[in-house]
């Protein structure tokens, strides 16, 4: 489900207050952290994940594979942080405008 523009905002605004819930260790992007994350979004919809010390191509390529295999969108990626999105089929507690 590809995100509208006016969608990313509010997303962005809702992101803007958040920490981020996991950090990406020396290790880079192992099962647990993957199994972290899969807990953590399926838990906030909205998380924030830390992706430090890597080139720029690395990171893309990495917050692409973490996307790709949560089923998440990508909302904003600026410097080491990316923020995640992906509504709950039920319960959402995360209203999207039209």
């Amino acid at each position: 489900m590809p995100l509208k523009a006016n969608q990313m905002r509010h997303l962005r605004s809702l992101a803007h207050n958040i920490k981020p819930v996991v950090l990406l260790g020396q290790h880079g992007l192992t099962e647990a952290v993957m199994a972290e994350i899969e807990l953590a979004i399926a838990h906030h919809e909205l998380i924030k994940v830390r992706v430090p010390g890597m080139d720029r191509d690395d990171k893309r390529a990495i917050i692409q594979t973490i996307c790709e295999t949560c089923n998440a969108e990508l909302v904003q990626a600026i410097g080491h942080m990316a923020v995640l999105f992906r509504k709950r089929a039920q319960d959402s507690q995360i209203s999207l405008p039209h």
